[in-house]
């Protein structure tokens, strides 16, 4: 099986428990109460499109036609979505950390979305932002600097406070990619 690109892993890894969900609850018509109950968190949560492709992927749709549409983070979780139906040997591991060394990118650029307004990026970003106090240790402190973030903060001494160095790399790597648009519109 071919490797998926980092950025694609570490979507499926962030979402690996709803991919899981998704597969199960919907092979099992026992818990159709459940499956739609978890649906339609996901629609709440601004997930629309991606619950409508989940829909005609559950129903028997196994052609790309379904994943017309979606965002990219959108159509990678219906892609593994797919697979696990297909091969279930293919879901991610629910338990598996996402790596936040890679993460600092697409932080960024959901932070920097959900500062000027969107609210399909605030919710996911405060979603994540709580499955990552949730796990604890050095992800319940990188989730404590993201409404900072959000709302202008960029001084590293107060984003970074009791972080370990790992953490705080990714911290400084955020607020990198956070200034970056505003450096290269500035003369030199």
């Amino acid at each position: 099986m071919s490797r998926l690109p980092e950025r694609h892993q570490q979507v499926i890894t962030l979402h690996a428990a709803f991919i899981n969900q998704v597969v199960r609850l919907s092979q099992n018509s026992a818990e159709r109460a459940h499956f739609e109950q978890l649906l339609s968190g996901a629609e709440a949560n601004g997930w629309g499109n991606l619950v409508r492709a989940i829909r005609q992927i559950t129903a028997g749709r196994r052609d790309t036609g379904a994943l017309q549409g979606l965002d990219e983070e959108d159509r990678v979780i219906a892609e593994a979505i797919l697979r696990g139906l297909q091969n279930p040997a293919t879901l991610p591991d629910p338990n598996a950390r996402p790596d936040p060394a890679l993460a600092a990118p697409g932080l960024a650029g959901m932070i920097r979305a959900a500062a000027s307004g969107d609210i399909k990026a605030l919710t996911l970003i405060s979603d994540m932002a709580q499955q990552m106090s949730r796990a604890g240790g050095p992800m319940a402190r990188l989730a404590a600097a993201i409404r900072p973030l959000i709302n202008g903060e960029r001084d590293p001494r107060k984003l970074c406070r009791g972080m370990n160095s790992q953490t705080e790399q990714v911290v400084l790597d955020i607020i990198e990619e956070l200034e970056r648009p505003a450096r290269q519109g500035q003369p030199q």
